[in-house]
């Protein structure tokens, strides 16, 4: 596991934990789930703009949906996939707590 898998678990976790009081558990775990997930996204495009000769005046010379299906390493693949996990994780645990406390009551 590298470095940037735990910070980007960190800094959704952060999020996720920021949106409680105005979403639920369920929503605020997918919102910075879908951040990063387009962040992956971008950056997909912008490696497959490179390898084409693109310069920052020009226009980006990648498809509309070719950052989604091409260029997906491992590393990026895990940079989405454990903060979704962990966020998951987070809002599960919530819930059950919530469920929990409600039957006790």
């Amino acid at each position: 596991m590298d470095v940037t898998h735990l910070e980007h678990v960190v800094i959704a976790l952060i999020i996720q934990l920021s949106l409680l009081p105005f979403v639920s558990a369920y929503v605020a775990g997918v919102i910075p789930v879908a951040i990063l997930l387009g962040r992956e996204i971008a950056q997909h495009e912008y490696r497959l703009g490179i390898q084409r000769g693109w310069a920052w005046s020009e226009t980006l010379p990648v498809g509309m949906f070719e950052g989604v299906w091409r260029g997906w390493t491992l590393d990026s693949v895990l940079d989405v996939l454990l903060p979704a996990l962990a966020c998951g994780l987070l809002a599960l645990m919530i819930g059950f707590k919530k469920r929990h406390t409600a039957k006790n009551s």
